[in-house]
């Protein structure tokens, strides 16, 4: 049984990497959890929640003394020298940009598990702490930039006169700027956005916001997070953001590269161009900065009044809950480690999750990893370079000739004509329906946006209502034939509205709250 120490995070961290529902979660898994004193006080948790969860209560030295240490910021110099021997640490270490602390930890013998290197595959989605904080500092950003823009968000129409809605910039449409464009757009702004990925274009905007493309190409990236841009694709992208800083009230950035500085988007002239009162919050600050003039952690007022935002502690401003997400994804991470859930924590450099979250193993430094290929579309960008123009002009063209196609068409009119002036009455006049609807309904469907397929469904369940009702009727026709085709019909129809039914149930499921619809 190893013993798990859950420590108090330094101070201006008000998070805590575990609350008493994921301890109950850590013991489950046969470990024993002890809890350094506060340490969740200024989540909203207190000491005696931990107690009642199982926890045992300690000092500072005892719980950084343990066999396991979970914490969200990464040990100093002080806390290093506390760890045990053999020990190991799982927290936000940041190993690209900190070589120093992974020597330090290697130099005493240590095991560290990056939190921050979670390979972007589905099944490490339940551990990649990254997007859940991420989540949260995208929504806080609009809301620290409401509480300093002063007004409102959404247009409005008064006795008083006309208000426009509020202007805002999203920078960035990965999980912290989707979660930004997503408030912002609830709150009623008009908000757009720019990713040098254009498969987000759907994303933004199904959420109500509007993509803004860079039309340039862009090597696409393999491992789920963002790729340096080419120096054509930067020139473009400045000179939309100098067009989109004149124009909006409020920028939010959100750009990091993974193992670098962050890109430099918003120079001091944009700034500049930028009207009295508008509000800068740049979420990369305390990666060097997404913005000119931004400063990690502090509020900045340039001198033509633009705000400008660097806090580096967005997640916990909303610490209650951000600790509840980071506790559960380290509690899914030690269950991957404790695979017998007898309290034996094992790695598995097999496992391509626990070989990529782990930077020192036994004082042996493990990082950088080997590359996780998480997106197929590089392997075909590839296979069309290697088949040169030719093959991928052609690949591109590749379907149905037009030659095709026509023949096809008249072999189905010569069908249908046969069919009406062979096959006796009534069956011309329902062939005829027949086809009519399938060519209808082709090209109806067919044009329907992929967002509306849920509400689609509804009428898909009535048509299959008329199908049951029509086969059920057939049933009784003295033709064995009949009657098996009928019950065919019967049989998929309702498998077709039972699923429709389920389906739109869990839709309907999304949007309550407590039980409340």
């Amino acid at each position: 049984m190893a013993v798990i120490g859950i420590v108090r995070e330094p101070a201006g961290e008000a998070r805590v990497a575990a609350t008493p529902a994921t301890i109950a979660q850590l013991r489950k898994l046969g470990h024993e959890v002890v809890v350094q004193r506060g340490a969740g006080s200024a989540a909203s948790y207190p000491d005696e929640a931990y107690t009642a969860a199982g926890a045992a209560l300690v000092e500072r030295a005892q719980a950084w003394g343990s066999e396991i240490v979970l914490s969200i910021t990464a040990p100093g110099p002080e806390e290093i020298a506390l760890l045990a021997d053999g020990a190991t640490i799982i927290a936000l270490l940041s190993p690209a940009l900190r070589p120093d602390l992974v020597e330090s930890l290697a130099q005493r013998g240590i095991t560290a598990l990056a939190l921050d290197a979670v390979p972007r595959i589905s099944r490490a989605q339940s551990m990649d702490v990254l997007s859940s904080m991420a989540n949260i500092s995208g929504y806080r950003a609009v809301v620290e930039a409401a509480h300093e823009f002063g007004r409102f968000f959404t247009g409005q129409v008064t006795a008083a006169g006309k208000v426009p809605p509020a202007k805002v910039l999203v920078a960035g449409a990965g999980v912290a700027g989707l979660a930004a464009i997503g408030a912002a757009s609830s709150l009623g702004a008009i908000v757009r956005a720019t990713d040098p990925r254009p498969e987000v274009a759907d994303q933004v905007t199904s959420i109500g916001g509007e993509y803004l493309p860079v039309d340039v190409a862009v090597e696409k990236s393999a491992d789920g997070y963002a790729k340096a841009t080419s120096e054509a694709y930067d020139r473009r992208a400045a000179e939309i953001y100098t067009e989109q800083a004149a124009d909006v009230d409020i920028i939010i950035t959100t750009a990091l590269i993974p193992g670098r500085a962050a890109p430099r988007l918003i120079t001091a002239s944009d700034v500049a161009g930028m009207k009295p009162g508008s509000v800068i919050v740049d979420m990369a600050a305390g990666q060097g900065g997404n913005v000119e003039g931004s400063v990690a952690g502090e509020r900045i007022v340039t001198d033509n009044g633009v705000i400008i935002l660097g806090y580096t502690d967005l997640a916990s401003r909303l610490a209650a809950q951000a600790s509840q997400l980071y506790g559960t994804n380290v509690a899914n991470l030690v269950a991957l480690l404790t695979p017998g859930k007898d309290g034996v924590f094992t790695i598995d450099f097999d496992d391509v999750v626990q070989r990529s979250v782990t930077v020192v193993r036994d004082g042996a430094v493990t990082w950088p990893p080997p590359p996780v290929q998480v997106a197929a579309a590089p392997a075909a960008a590839a296979l069309r370079q290697a088949q040169g123009p030719e093959g991928s002009a052609a690949a591109a063209k590749k379907g149905m000739t037009a030659g095709r196609k026509a023949l096809l068409i008249v072999l189905g009119i010569a069908a249908l004509f046969a069919v009406n002036a062979f096959a006796p009455a009534p069956l011309p006049q329902h062939f005829t329906v027949l086809t009519l609807s399938v060519v209808i309904g082709f090209y109806v469907i067919g044009k329907v946006h992929h967002a509306l397929h849920t509400p689609l469904m509804s009428v898909t369940n009535a048509i299959s209502g008329v199908i049951v009702v029509g086969a059920m009727l057939q049933i009784t026709d003295p033709n064995p034939v009949v009657q098996v085709i009928a019950a065919v019909a019967v049989l998929l129809a309702s498998i077709n509205i039972f699923g429709g039914f389920a389906v739109t149930r869990r839709m309907l499921a999304m949007f309550t709250k407590g039980g409340q619809k």
